[in-house]
């Protein structure tokens, strides 16, 4: 599957990237270190996340991300 984020809030990919895992916000704290509220925080915006911490869930979840340069 693949999205253009540039359409989607950073709450929103956050969303999407947990729903491809096929956990629940609760399975995927855990598989993070992370605590369900968290998460929770991330999805409603609540709570910034870091590129940094995107990129680890990303990574630990076999989530490519590519930038592109639009000509």
């Amino acid at each position: 599957m693949k999205i253009v984020a540039n359409n989607y809030q950073v709450q929103d990919v956050m969303r999407i990237i947990r729903e491809w895992t096929e956990l629940t916000q609760k399975e995927f704290a855990k598989s993070v270190n992370r605590s369900r509220d968290g998460i929770q925080k991330y999805e409603s915006g609540k709570r910034k996340i870091t590129f940094e911490t995107f990129m680890m869930f990303c990574r630990k979840h076999n989530i490519k991300v590519t930038i592109e340069k639009i000509k």
